[in-house]
Protein backbone atom coordinates (compact mmCIF):
# COMPACT_ATOMS: atom_id res chain seq x y z
CA UNK A 1 0.00 0.00 0.00
CA UNK A 2 1.28 3.98 -0.39
CA UNK A 3 2.54 5.86 2.08
CA UNK A 4 -0.09 8.02 1.01
CA UNK A 5 -3.09 6.16 1.65
CA UNK A 6 -1.52 4.87 4.94
CA UNK A 7 -1.78 8.23 6.26
CA UNK A 8 -5.38 9.54 4.74
CA UNK A 9 -8.58 10.21 6.94
CA UNK A 10 -11.02 7.50 7.34
CA UNK A 11 -14.69 9.08 5.91
CA UNK A 12 -15.64 9.03 10.17
CA UNK A 13 -12.19 11.02 11.21
CA UNK A 14 -12.63 13.21 8.39
CA UNK A 15 -15.71 14.02 9.69
CA UNK A 16 -14.77 14.47 12.73
CA UNK A 17 -11.66 16.53 12.20
CA UNK A 18 -13.94 18.78 10.20
CA UNK A 19 -16.37 19.57 12.92
CA UNK A 20 -13.23 19.94 15.77
CA UNK A 21 -12.03 23.35 13.90
CA UNK A 22 -13.17 26.52 14.09
CA UNK A 23 -11.81 28.18 10.90
CA UNK A 24 -11.37 26.56 7.20
CA UNK A 25 -8.80 28.46 4.76
CA UNK A 26 -11.11 29.51 1.61
CA UNK A 27 -8.52 30.03 -1.80
CA UNK A 28 -10.71 31.42 -4.60
CA UNK A 29 -8.81 33.26 -7.70
CA UNK A 30 -8.86 36.72 -7.82
CA UNK A 31 -9.12 38.98 -11.00
CA UNK A 32 -5.63 38.89 -11.89
CA UNK A 33 -5.40 34.97 -11.49
CA UNK A 34 -3.40 34.73 -8.15
CA UNK A 35 -4.83 32.84 -5.39
CA UNK A 36 -6.87 34.76 -2.98
CA UNK A 37 -6.72 32.87 0.22
CA UNK A 38 -9.05 33.41 3.57
CA UNK A 39 -9.32 32.02 7.24
CA UNK A 40 -13.36 31.75 7.23
CA UNK A 41 -15.74 30.14 10.26
CA UNK A 42 -17.99 27.49 8.86
CA UNK A 43 -20.33 24.62 9.40
CA UNK A 44 -20.85 21.52 7.93
CA UNK A 45 -24.02 20.98 6.60
CA UNK A 46 -25.93 17.20 6.93
CA UNK A 47 -25.58 17.02 2.34
CA UNK A 48 -21.46 16.96 3.40
CA UNK A 49 -21.41 20.70 1.80
CA UNK A 50 -19.14 23.56 3.78
CA UNK A 51 -21.14 26.65 4.47
CA UNK A 52 -19.73 30.03 5.26
CA UNK A 53 -21.21 33.44 5.16
CA UNK A 54 -19.72 36.50 3.67
CA UNK A 55 -20.18 40.18 2.49
CA UNK A 56 -21.94 40.34 -0.93
CA UNK A 57 -19.32 42.57 -2.20
CA UNK A 58 -16.32 40.95 -0.53
CA UNK A 59 -13.62 40.27 -2.60
CA UNK A 60 -14.04 36.61 -1.95
CA UNK A 61 -17.80 36.94 -3.21
CA UNK A 62 -16.27 38.97 -6.50
CA UNK A 63 -14.03 36.25 -6.78
CA UNK A 64 -16.24 33.62 -6.70
CA UNK A 65 -18.58 35.34 -9.69
CA UNK A 66 -16.07 35.27 -11.79
CA UNK A 67 -14.59 31.80 -11.33
CA UNK A 68 -16.59 29.42 -9.12
CA UNK A 69 -13.59 26.62 -8.64
CA UNK A 70 -12.16 27.02 -4.89
CA UNK A 71 -10.26 25.01 -2.41
CA UNK A 72 -10.81 24.69 1.38
CA UNK A 73 -8.18 23.53 3.65
CA UNK A 74 -8.26 22.64 7.30
CA UNK A 75 -5.79 22.11 9.25
CA UNK A 76 -3.53 21.21 12.58
CA UNK A 77 -0.34 20.47 14.46
CA UNK A 78 2.81 22.24 15.17
CA UNK A 79 5.41 19.26 14.39
CA UNK A 80 5.71 17.34 11.31
CA UNK A 81 4.58 14.12 13.34
CA UNK A 82 0.86 15.92 14.58
CA UNK A 83 0.29 17.65 11.29
CA UNK A 84 -3.12 16.61 10.27
CA UNK A 85 -5.10 18.35 7.14
CA UNK A 86 -8.34 18.04 4.54
CA UNK A 87 -8.08 20.04 1.31
CA UNK A 88 -11.14 19.88 -0.40
CA UNK A 89 -11.38 21.71 -3.71
CA UNK A 90 -15.16 21.80 -5.18
CA UNK A 91 -18.23 24.34 -6.86
CA UNK A 92 -18.88 27.64 -4.46
CA UNK A 93 -22.63 28.86 -4.77
CA UNK A 94 -23.52 31.91 -3.44
CA UNK A 95 -26.88 31.92 -2.08
CA UNK A 96 -28.88 35.47 -1.74
CA UNK A 97 -31.39 34.03 0.96
CA UNK A 98 -31.67 36.29 4.32
CA UNK A 99 -33.78 33.85 6.01
CA UNK A 100 -30.96 31.10 5.55
CA UNK A 101 -27.75 33.62 5.83
CA UNK A 102 -29.57 34.33 9.49
CA UNK A 103 -29.77 31.24 9.96
CA UNK A 104 -26.60 30.24 9.27
CA UNK A 105 -24.87 32.64 11.28
CA UNK A 106 -26.27 31.58 14.46
CA UNK A 107 -25.13 28.41 13.94
CA UNK A 108 -21.60 29.73 13.19
CA UNK A 109 -21.77 31.42 16.52
CA UNK A 110 -22.92 28.14 18.27
CA UNK A 111 -20.15 26.59 17.48
CA UNK A 112 -18.25 29.40 17.98
CA UNK A 113 -19.22 30.82 21.31
CA UNK A 114 -21.56 28.72 22.73
CA UNK A 115 -24.81 30.33 24.45
CA UNK A 116 -26.92 33.03 22.06
CA UNK A 117 -27.68 35.81 24.04
CA UNK A 118 -31.12 37.56 23.68
CA UNK A 119 -32.02 39.69 20.99
CA UNK A 120 -28.97 38.40 18.85
CA UNK A 121 -31.47 36.74 16.24
CA UNK A 122 -32.84 40.19 15.42
CA UNK A 123 -28.99 41.71 14.85
CA UNK A 124 -28.25 38.51 12.52
CA UNK A 125 -30.79 39.03 10.42
CA UNK A 126 -29.88 42.44 10.32
CA UNK A 127 -26.45 41.57 9.23
CA UNK A 128 -27.79 39.06 7.07
CA UNK A 129 -29.55 41.29 4.66
CA UNK A 130 -25.96 42.63 3.28
CA UNK A 131 -24.21 38.79 3.44
CA UNK A 132 -23.98 35.56 1.09
CA UNK A 133 -23.85 32.07 1.66
CA UNK A 134 -21.01 30.40 0.34
CA UNK A 135 -21.60 27.15 -0.17
CA UNK A 136 -19.09 24.56 -1.73
CA UNK A 137 -19.99 20.93 -2.64
CA UNK A 138 -16.90 18.98 -2.56
CA UNK A 139 -15.57 17.25 -5.91
CA UNK A 140 -12.47 16.22 -4.53
CA UNK A 141 -10.63 15.59 -1.30
CA UNK A 142 -7.31 14.88 0.19
CA UNK A 143 -6.46 14.21 3.87
CA UNK A 144 -3.61 13.63 6.18
CA UNK A 145 -2.51 12.37 9.33
CA UNK A 146 1.06 12.30 9.40
CA UNK A 147 0.39 10.74 13.51
CA UNK A 148 -0.43 7.33 11.60
CA UNK A 149 3.12 7.20 10.15
CA UNK A 150 4.30 5.89 13.73
CA UNK A 151 7.38 8.43 13.79
CA UNK A 152 8.79 6.25 10.58
CA UNK A 153 8.94 9.58 7.78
Amino acid sequence: MKRRNLIGFTPEEQARFLSERKTIVLCSIDRRGYPHAVAMWYEIDPDGSVLMTTYAKSQKARNIERNSKVALMAESGERYDQLRGVLIRGQAQLIHDVDRCAALLGRIHRKMGGAMPDGIEEAMKAQARKRVIIRVVPERTSSWDHSKLGGVY
